[in-house]
């Protein structure tokens, strides 16, 4: 969460990292889930996700601007299957440019810097989304909207059905969170008595406003809906570009949105390339950018928008076995998946594990190469690697070994 004090009241947006409840202490159960397809799709979902990359014609993702759905652009751009190159695009998103964003700099200016709703202002709207959220959240539960999503992810950055339906359940877990008056109490204020008589000081968690928010490609559901909700419930209006990969399953998830009674109006969904949502945020008026990527444009971003920017960039991340040996089979379960799910195309992915000697003769880099070996493009335990190419890695490995004692262990 981030706090502001602003002319002695606090803004607070508040976002909230969700983990799995248990751990599946289960070393191979990620290679024999069965994919599953859904039978029908939901009444307010616009395309069967099990269709996309078949038909001929690609299904075509819209923008929505000040509650209009849209997609005439002058250019459009086709998104390939990742899992087959030679198939039809999945769908195709409307690439926006600099000379066509003027409805989303118009939408940005029409709020103003006190938000749609706060403390002061339209309060009912607090358990409007209460209400939205926990509708969002029973809908997520369903298992026809469940499936509609697990499909969607699947589709657009293939990963193992367990993986695309955690996603799901997390996402589903926050929204049942916020139900009823929940968002109304994330709000809550404070008072402190004065040091004299008459006075005394009262804090608001207040919206910024206009904001935006910058989605990536790996979780494309549950990343930028944590992030929208608790814009949304803070009383915000944001304009949100998803990455162009996976533009369809925030689509799809605006749409649902919609149908649990969020006004059309309160979120604005821009599908282009990353400089056109850059001349947006330096444009508009919006007053926060929260950003989720790699590092290089969040530098980008910091310079920009003069430091008015929340940042989840790129992560590197150490795993350390200290001299205490135990559960090694456990330990071997815990890399593989930290370093191979979702082909470690996560935030959250081990980068690199420092060993003590004492683990030398328990057999854990052959369990873990075993383990590994057990993945396959079958169940999409491992699959495509969607931001880097094969002669990109090669040659990357290729540097690691001129390191003095490297060697390849396994793979």
């Amino acid at each position: 969460m981030f706090l502001k004090k602003v002319s002695g009241a606090a803004v607070l947006r508040s976002r909230q990292r969700s983990f799995p409840t248990t751990i599946q202490k289960s070393f191979s159960y990620f290679h024999t889930t069965t994919m599953r397809f859904n039978k029908g799709v939901p009444e307010w979902a616009t395309v069967d996700p099990n269709a996309l990359g078949v038909n001929e014609k690609p299904y075509h993702v819209l923008n929505i601007v000040g509650g209009k759905w849209y997609g005439d652009t002058k250019g459009t751009m086709e998104i390939p299957n990742p899992m087959d190159k030679d198939s039809p695009a999945i769908f195709t998103i409307p690439d926006t440019s600099v000379d066509e964003i003027e409805p989303f700099v118009q939408s940005m200016k029409a709020v103003t810097k006190s938000g749609v709703h706060n403390p002061l202002k339209n309060v009912e709207r607090y358990l409007m989304y209460g209400d939205i959220s926990r509708r969002a959240g029973q809908a997520l539960g369903e298992p026809e909207t469940q499936e509609h999503f697990i499909q969607s992810i699947i589709k657009c950055v293939p990963k193992s059905y367990s993986q695309a339906k955690g996603e799901v359940c997390v996402t589903a877990a926050f929204l049942n969170n916020f139900s009823g008056d929940n968002v109304r109490f994330l709000s809550r204020s404070f008072g402190v008595p004065g040091d004299h008589y008459g006075q005394e000081s009262h804090g608001y968690r207040w919206p910024f406003g206009p904001v935006a928010i910058v989605a990536p490609f790996n979780f494309p559901l549950e990343i930028p809906v944590l992030q929208l909700m608790g814009s949304l419930f803070m009383g915000n209006k944001p304009v949100i570009k998803p990455a162009e990969k996976c533009a369809f399953v925030m689509e799809q998830f605006l749409h649902l949105l919609h149908h649990c009674g969020m006004p059309k109006e309160d979120v604005d969904l821009l599908n282009c390339q990353g400089p056109v949502a850059e001349k947006l945020i330096t444009t508009a008026p919006i007053r926060l950018t929260q950003f989720t990527g790699s590092s290089r444009i969040a530098e980008l971003l910091s310079v920009r928008t003069a430091g008015k920017v929340k940042i989840e960039d790129a992560g590197f991340d150490w795993k350390i076995l200290g001299p205490d040996v135990s559960d090694v089979d456990y330990v071997a379960w815990q890399c593989d998946q930290d370093a191979y799910a979702s082909q470690g195309q996560k935030c959250s992915a081990q980068s690199i594990m420092f060993m003590h000697k004492n683990w030398e003769n328990t057999g854990l880099i052959d369990k873990m190469k075993a383990n590994a070996a057990k993945r396959k493009l079958d169940d999409l335990t491992i699959g495509p690697v969607l931001t880097h190419t094969t002669k990109s890695i090669m040659e990357h490995i290729e540097r690691l070994l001129q390191i003095p004692g490297a060697k390849v262990l396994f793979g």
